[in-house]
């Protein structure tokens, strides 16, 4: 069963939720405090993480900065309702994915489940091969990224944009068609978010320029495919 820790200074939400993702397969846990959060994250064994944005010591934005520092774990943002630069700064700073406040207790497990299911290796006769482009490889079944062959972290998300660019070599993708296929429906589309996450992969994929912008339109893998190899 999946572990999720919840880190919100509200005592009174845990035990509720926790009871409600017990009925989809999900263990919630508690943590009242970034400091006590970031403990029970050290010592390992949780699949996603859900963070309020007002928290006592930090708040939201540096505890997902402190994180994203040593863990590529899913994490799931809980916003201020109409707030849009907190869900900017939240997906800036390496968060999968937001939710504003209130919200529903089935939507926040669809967000979850979603969030997890981007970690989950692709299935062999689904993706059996590996997409090998000039400087970089894709590997759908590890969910490793090679760039000129050195290992790079990325988020679930981030893996999710670039093996889909990659599938979809040479098409042209728009922001809303990206943003339906990680999110897996189309409530409250954010193109902002597509570019953000765009900037992040750049950024780790240096000094390769890997995706191509084109105005008005969307974005592309620029790489050309490596030549198979000889036999």
């Amino acid at each position: 069963m999946p572990r999720i820790l919840l880190i919100d200074d509200d005592t009174q939400l845990g035990a509720p939720l926790a009871s409600y993702f017990q009925r989809f397969d999900l263990a919630l846990v508690h943590a009242h405090k970034p400091s006590e959060g970031l403990e029970w994250l050290r010592r390992g064994g949780f699949d996603a993480a859900i963070l309020d944005v007002m928290l006592p010591e930090m708040d939201g934005f540096e505890l997902c900065r402190t994180i994203r520092k040593d863990s590529d774990i899913p994490i799931v943002m809980l916003t201020a309702r109409g707030d849009v630069m907190d869900r900017v700064v939240g997906l800036e700073l390496g968060a999968d994915d937001y939710l504003p406040k209130p919200f529903e207790p089935r939507e926040l497990v669809a967000r979850v489940q979603t969030v997890l299911r981007r970690r989950q290796p692709v299935a062999a006769a689904a993706d059996p091969g590996v997409l090998a482009f000039e400087g970089l490889s894709i590997d759908p079944a590890r969910r490793q990224v090679l760039r000129q062959g050195e290992a790079v972290e990325l988020t679930g998300t981030e893996f999710e944009l670039l093996h889909l660019l990659a599938r979809e070599a040479g098409r042209v993708l728009s922001r809303d068609d990206i943003l339906n296929h990680l999110r897996g429906h189309e409530a409250e589309l954010l193109t902002r978010a597509v570019d953000i996450v765009v900037s992040r992969l750049r950024r780790k994929l240096e000094p390769l320029d890997c995706i191509k912008t084109l105005r008005n339109a969307g974005y592309s893998l620029a790489l050309r495919r490596a030549p198979a190899p000889r036999s």
